[in-house]
């Protein structure tokens, strides 16, 4: 059964958070067009999500997996290459989440941390609004 990855991390462009309803095997986020329930289908809304996040990676994977070998101390050729693998199956690992979900504690998370999603009344993301990491040099 396929999930909707960001639910609860939706918002429409009133910041109202979007319910989520079956049709089907399918979920679908549901949003208010002045009364009107428009049931705009989660994957439409999480693969924009996802492309968004994901769009960085698309041509920097060889750099991206280097360096992901090196923070975890594992530089050999075989890490680097399952890594590389990993960041070039973008959509294996999207249909992936779909079946999974992410864990109510990461949703959670991200939440309280401010990540928010907002969408029009056609479905359309119009801002994916990401915490801020704070440099050392703003702690002091």
């Amino acid at each position: 059964m396929k999930r909707a990855l960001f639910e609860g991390l939706v918002l429409d462009t009133l910041d109202q958070p979007l319910d989520i309803t079956w049709v089907g095997d399918e979920p679908n986020y549901i949003v208010n067009d002045a009364g009107f329930l428009r049931h705009i289908p989660a994957e439409e809304i999480d693969q924009q999500v996802w492309d968004a996040l994901t769009a960085g990676i698309s041509g920097n994977e060889e750099f991206l997996s280097e360096q992901t070998a090196k923070m975890l101390g594992q530089e050999d050729i075989f890490t680097i290459a399952v890594i590389r693998k990993q960041l070039e199956n973008s959509a294996y690992q999207f249909e992936q989440l779909r079946n999974t979900g992410l864990p109510q504690d990461l949703r959670t998370y991200l939440g309280m941390a401010g990540f928010r999603i907002i969408v029009d009344i056609h479905g359309e993301v119009v801002e994916i609004r990401q915490p801020a990491v704070a440099s050392p040099d703003d702690e002091e």
